[in-house]
């Protein structure tokens, strides 16, 4: 039986550091904690618990739509839908371009296309794409590709632009975001909702931390190229995500959101990309 008392957030990848920073921030709501692994979902929400947040916990293939489809179902019973946090995705460490494809872009398509189902006034969306997102450059040739991942020759179409790497996947992809966030503005905002994606910089993740101790000068290098003159952290992310959500957001729709320190327009800087090509 639903129990409609409850203002539910749904948060993919909610295992994570981001997931969870976000989930820290969004006290005010029942929280849907969903992840690919069963066991990292159950430990995500007894630590929720712990802290006193109230969160249930929901394992999900991202890709899969008939999961998804249960997915939503079982947010439906948790109370009045409020808000999506879809954090879930992979890097270019994974090292295989189709994997990045299906999780970071067909299955963002997936889930913003079921909860539209759900989705209502007052509502929002948060998708996720990168700051790596702004650096891939308009084309109509694979642009169309990245809009409708669920197209059976979608990843054919990108395929001969990032030439078998996944990290340039992982970049494609994130574009590929953004571009779903505003082809569905309009569908969202005839019911009352909203849908925005945040493009982080370097978040000290424990993938970021793995990266700084294999690579220690670049990071070095890309830490001071941005003008905060810091890198970042999971809760810089989290507290963004908070004001997306809230009614303080209310005329914030179909637009991406950089949280990045201001590097993105250094690494865009020609002097700069010399620096990080040696």
């Amino acid at each position: 039986m639903k129990d409609t008392n409850n203002k539910v957030i749904v948060i993919t990848g909610g295992a994570g550091g981001i997931g969870m920073a976000c989930a820290k921030t969004l006290t005010d709501y029942k929280l849907v904690i969903t992840d690919y692994s069963q066991a990292a979902v159950d430990k995500a929400v007894t630590e929720l618990k712990s802290a006193k947040i109230n969160a249930v916990g929901f394992a999900c293939d991202i890709t899969d739509k008939a999961a998804v489809n249960k997915l939503t179902d079982f947010t439906a019973e948790q109370g009045h839908f409020t808000g999506l946090v879809h954090a879930a995705g992979v890097s270019g460490t994974v090292g295989n371009p189709e994997v990045v494809f299906n999780i970071n872009l067909l299955g963002t398509d997936i889930i913003v296309d079921a909860f539209y189902d759900l989705a209502q006034e007052g509502s929002a969306v948060v998708l996720f794409s990168s700051m790596v997102g702004h650096t891939i450059p308009p084309n109509p040739e694979y642009d169309v590709a990245l809009l409708k991942p669920q197209a059976a020759d979608a990843f054919k179409k990108i395929a001969p632009f990032i030439g078998g790497n996944a990290d340039n996947m992982y970049n494609f992809s994130k574009r590929g975001v953004m571009l779903i966030c505003k082809d569905n503005a309009m569908r969202y905002g005839k019911k009352g909702a909203r849908i925005v994606s945040i493009s982080p910089g370097i978040i000290m993740t424990q993938m970021a931390q793995k990266a700084a101790e294999e690579h220690p000068e670049r990071m070095k290098l890309m830490k001071q190229l941005t003008p905060a003159g810091r890198n970042g952290q999971s809760e810089d992310i989290a507290d963004v995500v908070k004001f997306l959500l809230s009614k303080d957001a209310r005329f914030i729709t179909g637009t991406d959101i950089l949280v990045d320190g201001g590097i993105l327009s250094e690494l865009l800087n020609p002097e700069n990309q010399a620096l990080l090509t040696h």
